[in-house]
């Protein structure tokens, strides 16, 4: 049995404000944050704006911001009801005959709907929006803040064999790598030779390589200004190995996994964000069956400090368990699905179990 419309509304219209209002809030930390940081950074490079710092500051807010929507609905739903509770309005909902199940309909379907939209509009937004702030990074400091120190990695297919490019930075989505380490195997997979290069250039079906440096085993190394080395890649496949899964956008990731799969590269990475994406709607399902696991009862005698940090930590848990169980799926100790679906599924399990405990004893 359902609330009524008007209750219905009510309730949806508390959650749906406070959880707005808590990522609002949390967007606009960050914000600063990160403004305050790229203003130090960009201090002494000539003619930068502060509008434009700015700018690029605010392009790249919503990608952090996505990562903290989970404790967005999970704050939002326990301030909801402890000030549903305060007020004394969810005791006069349960004298009039409303079940906790009852209750539960207006945040649940809050929370559904708001994952829903983060999936298949808010995270292709913001990924273009990093992807612009990105390339504006790129020009203002000559790399991206947090990129890799380990460099960028590319391995090959072609008629004359194997290769691994390493690269220190790459630009123009990879199609220009500097500070370039090749290592070229047979196509009996024996190792052939090493090859550093100053710059490494992708054109139609090679590699342009410039001042190399050539090492043979057994042989005397040998330089020359231009080197080509034989690629099956284009500019796309180079992309997805610079861009990482989470930064792809939602629609996407089935064309990005498909290519990387053709080119022969792990496309593991590609499928777990797509099946982390499609459980997001069930993952904040299951933070609001913990808040409300935690927060639905009364708190005439104290006890809410108790009863939040409780909730946060509950919170806490399964945000580090399921990144736990997303690293495992992507080194391929679990399959993809159950990486993905398995943390949201049981959290959701003992979400319910805790309310039924709760309702029925």
């Amino acid at each position: 049995m359902l609330i009524g419309p008007t209750l219905g509304r009510y309730l949806s219209s508390r959650f749906l404000f406070m959880i707005l209002a808590v990522f609002f809030t949390i967007f606009s930390m960050i914000y600063v944050v990160d403004l305050i940081e790229l203003l130090r950074r960009s201090g002494n490079r000539p003619g930068v704006t502060a509008s434009y710092v700015a700018f690029l500051s605010f392009l790249r807010t919503p990608s952090v911001s996505e990562q903290v929507l989970p404790f967005c609905i999970l704050f939002g739903t326990m301030a909801t009801f402890v000030n549903l509770t305060r007020r004394l309005e969810l005791l006069v909902a349960r004298a009039a005959g409303i079940s906790i199940w009852q209750l539960m309909t207006p945040p649940l379907g809050i929370a559904l709907m708001i994952g829903l939209f983060s999936v298949a509009i808010y995270n292709p937004v913001s990924a273009m929006m990093r992807h612009r702030a990105n390339g504006m990074e790129t020009a203002l400091f000559g790399h991206i803040d947090g990129q890799d120190s380990g460099g960028l990695w590319i391995r090959q297919n072609s008629p004359d064999g194997q290769a691994i490019i390493r690269a220190e930075t790459a630009e123009n989505g990879g199609t220009r790598l500097n500070g370039v380490n090749v290592y070229t195997y047979g196509t009996d997979g024996r190792f052939e030779s090493r090859v550093d290069a100053r710059h490494a250039k992708l054109l139609p079906g090679k590699w342009e390589l410039d001042e190399v440096k050539i090492t043979v085993p057994g042989k005397r190394v040998q330089q020359a200004p231009v080197y080509m080395l034989a690629t099956n890649l284009g500019p796309r496949e180079i992309s997805e190995n610079v861009v990482t899964p989470d930064s792809v956008p939602f629609w996407e990731l089935p064309s990005f996994r498909a290519t990387t799969e053709a080119a022969g590269l792990d496309a593991t990475g590609y499928r777990l964000q797509f099946q982390v994406l499609l459980a997001r709607p069930l993952f904040f399902i299951a933070m609001v069956l913990i808040a409300a696991a935690f927060s639905l009862r009364f708190f005439r005698f104290g006890g809410i400090t108790k009863m939040v940090c409780g909730g946060a930590g509950a919170g806490f848990v399964l945000y580090v368990v399921s990144k736990f169980t997303s690293d495992m799926g992507n080194s391929g100790l679990l399959s993809v699905p159950v990486a993905a679906w398995s943390p949201p599924i049981v959290a959701s399990m003992l979400g319910a179990l805790a309310l039924l405990n709760q309702e029925d004893g």
